[in-house]
């Protein structure tokens, strides 16, 4: 039985992360820079992300729930530019795919047939959105 952060650690945060690299430099004009430091990785990091070396997953994109996720990370990169924290943005967003099913679509597409296990509470739960 797998647990649903590994889930998310392994098909939805690189993903996201990629994402919300990408929506920051095209739509808020962020510096690769820029948004190396408010990740905390490396510019080199980032530039793998908006070449499509790291992140993307073809399970989240064939998802039925890829749209509802393009708009978290979208929603979620409007946050950032305003100055919201990166890391609540992306418990935001591991939320979303949790609670809107997408996590359960990933699970099932990658052949398993143990339900995935519940989560305990997180301390994210208690993020709110503005």
């Amino acid at each position: 039985m797998r647990l649903p952060c590994e889930l998310v650690v392994h098909e939805i945060l690189p993903t996201a992360r990629g994402e919300v690299a990408k929506e920051l430099v095209t739509a808020h004009g962020f510096t690769q820079a820029r948004v190396a430091a408010a990740f905390g990785i490396t510019s080199a990091a980032i530039s793998q992300y908006l070449k499509g070396l790291r992140g993307g997953n073809p399970l989240v994109e064939s998802s039925p729930f890829r749209e509802h996720f393009h708009d978290c990370i979208s929603r979620a990169a409007d946050r950032i530019a305003e100055g919201r924290d990166v890391m609540e943005e992306l418990c935001i967003i591991c939320n979303e795919v949790k609670t809107c099913g997408m996590l359960d679509d990933i699970y099932r597409n990658q052949g398993e047939e143990m339900p995935l296990a519940e989560c305990i509470e997180c301390p994210a739960d208690n993020i709110s959105v503005l």
